[in-house]
């Protein structure tokens, strides 16, 4: 039954004997709607005109045969639903149809709640594999290249590689700092892959107890060990055919790095308590945010594991070292924010920017995201003001900033001490609404010495309260 709202479907009918056309067309007219054709010549002009969800093609037709007419529309549509319409003695030509790219077929004389089934299954097929499409189109937006923020040289250096390596076979390493964003390239590493149908299974190996390393990866028979109560499968299992993401692998052990190394290379497992070998076809990724280098010096890490996942390694720069792409990533988490918290914050004023800009970021693209979500959700103004970022911000980007006035030789040391100085006093009287008691308060001096550093340094404003 049609439902309100829902965009009608259209059948188009296609068949010499007009009692077969009035009577399908009787049958379907108060659920669809229904076009006519009496030969292949009016069907592809009804189809070109009216685009049809469903086409009912009878197998004999007086200017061409329904088999070639199957065949042209396939050829110019190949997702078009066609059901074909048969005589009992043309079966056999139907069976050959469907070979052809038919969904179904009919068979006169028709049973009316067959023919509605049919069809409806039909409908319904179609619909799932548009809603399966629309999916998949979601899932590339958001592990697409246009999820990850950068127009700086590493950043394009990096997409380069993963269009590169995105359908081989190779192990990848990602490297970076916590909050590089090492998780996204490594779905997109995975959407942009012969294997996007397949899983994308992560796992956080620092967060895994080393008790539990080797039954969360490989997987447990039932009573392998105390409290296996059921058989469980590991993500290894979970991953087949797709891509297994092992976050922070510096973090495993000696032993387990060694049967990650058996399944690199043999490209099979035992779960644990089982003996059982199983195969998988799984591409790992692998990511760390420690100097493996390092770990290989001092025997944390397995040199000939580390060959094997290091085959295309990949770098992810920390912010610091690519500020350029702070503007582009302000926007896309402002919008972001906006829209989670049905705000409309336009931008992000001057001096709020500055302080973004001189900032170092230790905690990264993770650190400058909660930022913004942060003083989206406290906001009350059209633009994000310098005031209402924390002063830790504040602080330490203002301070890299006279660093290297003074070591550039732009001002004295006693100048940028002042100026320093006036910054962090203005700051905390705009915070406490210029009462001079508070703002001392909050600076961890007296009234007094404020009162005094404020006249040397010609601080005043008609709203500074004494009290």
């Amino acid at each position: 039954m049609m439902v309100k709202g829902e965009a009608v479907k259209r059948i188009l009918i296609v068949d010499d004997e007009i009692g077969t056309r009035e009577s399908l067309k009787m049958i379907l007219k108060n659920d669809y709607e229904v076009f006519l054709a009496k030969n292949a010549e009016e069907a592809f002009l009804q189809i070109k005109e009216h685009s049809p969800d469903l086409i009912l093609l009878d197998i004999i037709l007086p200017d061409l045969d329904g088999l070639r007419v199957l065949e042209k529309i396939k050829q110019g549509e190949p997702d078009a639903i066609v059901i074909m319409i048969t005589a009992t003695r043309t079966v056999r030509t139907a069976v050959e149809a469907m070979k052809l790219g038919a969904q179904d077929y009919v068979t006169k004389p028709f049973d009316i709640d067959e023919l509605r089934l049919i069809v409806t299954r039909a409908l319904s097929t179609k619909a799932l594999k548009e809603e399966n499409q629309r999916l998949w189109e979601e899932i590339d937006k958001s592990f697409g290249f246009e999820n990850i923020i950068g127009k700086s040289k590493g950043m394009k250096e990096i997409f380069k590689v993963v269009r590169q390596i995105a359908d081989s076979r190779s192990t990848v390493l990602i490297m970076g700092e916590s909050g590089t964003g090492k998780e996204l390239i490594a779905r997109a590493i995975h959407y942009h892959s012969n294997r996007k149908n397949y899983p994308f299974v992560t796992i956080n190996c620092a967060a895994i107890p080393e008790t539990l390393i080797e039954s969360e990866l490989f997987g447990h028979e039932r009573g392998a060990f105390t409290n296996a109560i059921e058989k469980k499968l590991g993500r290894f299992e979970v991953a087949n055919q797709g891509t297994l993401f092992l976050d922070e692998i510096g973090e495993l052990s000696l032993t387990t790095q060694a049967k990650i190394l058996r399944f690199l290379e043999e490209k099979e497992f035992n779960r644990v308590g089982g003996s059982k070998t199983i195969k998988v076809d799984v591409r790992l990724i692998t990511a760390t945010n420690k100097d493996l280098s390092q770990l290989l010096r001092s025997g944390g890490f397995r040199e000939d594991l580390y060959y094997r996942i290091n085959v295309v390694p990949i770098v992810i720069p920390p912010l610091r070292d690519r500020k350029e792409d702070i503007p582009l990533l302000l926007d896309h988490f402002l919008k972001k924010f906006n829209n989670e918290n049905n705000k409309n914050v336009k931008g992000i004023s001057k001096e709020a920017f500055e302080l973004m800009m001189n900032y170092e970021w230790p905690g990264n693209v993770r650190e400058l995201e909660n930022l913004v979500e942060r003083l989206i959700a406290l906001t009350s103004n059209e633009y994000l003001q310098a005031d209402e970022v924390p002063f830790a911000l504040l602080d330490t980007s203002r301070i890299n900033d006279f660093k290297e006035s003074i070591l550039n030789r732009k001002v004295s040391f006693l100048e940028a001490q002042e100026e320093f100085e006036r910054e962090i006093i203005l700051d905390a009287l705009r915070r406490t609404n210029y009462v001079q008691s508070h703002a001392a308060e909050m600076l961890g001096i007296s009234r007094r010495i404020l009162k005094y550093k404020m006249d040397k340094l010609g601080i005043t404003h008609n709203n500074n309260k004494e009290v």
